[in-house]
């Protein structure tokens, strides 16, 4: 019988997962940005952070390119881009 597999509390941040990203990754154009913070919301992450007014960035250290950020971005200010 097997039990339940659980990680400590907090050691996401220990595990860069970035590296798992397929072929994109989301681009923030911040120029028509109205701070709405759906991205931030809908990261299934939570690698968005808020830098400034209207200035959302992500953290590519964790970020997994699944394009949700830029499907639910209202002004479309955020772009799926190719991985380098």
């Amino acid at each position: 019988m097997f039990g339940p597999l659980v990680a400590k509390p907090g050691s996401s941040k220990n595990n860069q997962t970035g590296s798992w990203r397929m072929l994109k990754k989301p681009k923030f154009l911040h120029k028509n940005c109205v701070g709405c913070g759906m991205c931030k919301l809908i990261c299934p992450e939570a690698c968005i952070d808020k830098k400034d007014k209207n200035f959302y960035e992500p953290d590519y250290s964790y970020c997994k390119g699944c394009g949700l950020c830029s499907y639910v971005c209202p002004k479309k200010d955020i772009i799926m881009v190719e991985e380098e």
